[in-house]
């Protein structure tokens, strides 16, 4: 063992150990900001979190168990294989993150994986860019109750979902040379083949309607009660780290790297706090002088937004230890979809700016005074328009390559 090897390994079991007692040593000299702290993010999970993803888990273990997932695989696998480079069953994985928020795209991705229905390859692709943030949070809470701005939150969705799928385009070249995973299908059409494959799931899983749902349940809990351990753990962290300076240390280090592109000084602290929690950087943003441009704003909120936050990091990380998959590629990919959020918005509000104030996307605005029920009448909305886009482009793409193969045999 080389000596560079030994000393890296050392300092990965020391560092993490040292840093996880410099936090429990500041909670005790500051208890009463830590407190604090831990109720403002558990107010968070249990007021919007929790009744806002818990149907969407349950939901979406149902649909997987009665083999509905299957289903739309077959009938997907011509549009999300050519573009994507991951199975079919990836759309909905792909809807259900982009209509619910994250982290429900890597714990769907994962679940993919556990079943054999992607490759290592595949899972990390997937998980990468159907990690996204939820409607009512980017339209709702931050154009309407942070900005105060009803008008940009088209912009902000429209520029997180363009990113998010340029994101997975690109990562169709990530291990571009590993083969993908080849299922035998039933013969016949494609309509028939996805029947048979909702049959052969459905019989493979073998637990009655009760089980199924209990198991729904069961787990969709645990999963969420994961997600509020990470939400309050990094709500202390962040106001630790805050207390004791270290946030404004970042900010200075951050300051010397960002003010030669131009970006105002002002929102060097959001950026930082963006990098651990997704709310506080924007709501920092939104509160930055009147003075820095709102361009500027609106960018660097788009970018906190797809960047997720290491709390979102965190939860992905978490969700994804009892698999193969690695969580490098969804840093990355975290990284290259807040690039993306940035030009995407700089173009919506710059170059084409007409677009956002177009009335056809009305109906898909949402309000920060939304109840419950209306936020989830939304999302179940934007998840059946999201899959029957998909279904309407893999059917075509699929007739198209029917009657190629005609003309090319004539």
């Amino acid at each position: 063992m080389s000596t560079n090897h030994f000393t890296k390994k050392r300092i990965t079991a020391y560092l993490p150990a040292a840093l996880a007692v410099g936090i429990t040593v500041s909670m005790v000299f500051f208890p009463e900001e830590a407190f604090s702290a831990a109720v403002k993010g558990l107010k968070i999970w249990w007021d919007v979190v929790f009744p806002a993803l818990l149907p969407f888990f349950i939901g979406s273990e149902i649909l997987m168990g009665l083999g509905v997932v299957h289903f739309l695989g077959v009938l997907l696998e011509p549009l999300m294989r050519p573009l994507f480079r991951v199975p079919g069953e990836g759309s909905f994985v792909m809807a259900m993150g982009l209509a619910s928020g994250y982290p429900i795209g890597a714990i769907l991705s994962a679940r993919l994986r556990r079943d054999g229905l992607c490759t290592k390859t595949e899972g990390e692709r997937l998980m990468s860019f159907t990690n996204t943030a939820d409607p009512l949070f980017m339209s709702g809470a931050v154009a309407v109750g942070m900005f105060n701005l009803p008008q940009v939150g088209f912009t902000i969705m429209a520029a997180h979902y363009l990113s998010s799928i340029a994101t997975g385009l690109l990562l169709r070249f990530y291990g571009k040379n590993e083969p993908y995973l080849r299922e035998k299908r039933a013969t016949g059409n494609i309509l028939g083949r996805a029947f048979n494959a909702l049959y052969m799931a459905r019989q493979k899983d073998g637990r009655n309607f009760g089980e199924l749902l209990g198991d729904a349940i069961r787990n969709s809990i645990n999963s969420l009660l994961l997600v509020g351990g990470f939400i309050i753990l990094f709500s202390v962290i962040i106001r630790i780290f805050t207390v004791l300076g270290i946030v404004d240390i970042l900010g200075m280090m951050a300051l010397k790297i960002l003010s030669p592109l131009g970006l105002d000084s002002s929102l060097i602290p959001a950026i930082i706090s963006g990098i651990f929690e997704v709310d506080l950087g924007c709501e920092l943003v939104s509160k930055a002088p009147a003075t820095v441009p709102l361009l500027q704003k609106i960018m660097v909120a788009s970018a906190i937004i797809a960047w997720s936050g290491i709390s979102v990091h965190g939860q992905v990380a978490s969700v994804i230890s009892d698999t193969d998959l690695k969580i490098t590629p969804f840093i990355f990919a975290r990284i290259i979809h807040a690039l993306f959020a940035a030009a995407f918005t700089w173009l919506l509000l710059g170059p084409i700016s007409a677009v956002t104030s177009l009335p056809v996307f009305a109906p898909w605005q949402v309000d920060s005074s939304f109840s419950f029920l209306q936020r989830t009448g939304h999302m179940c909305k934007l998840f059946i328009f999201i899959i029957l886009g998909l279904l309407a482009l893999g059917l075509f793409m699929n007739l198209s390559r029917t009657l190629k193969i005609v003309v090319f045999r004539r």
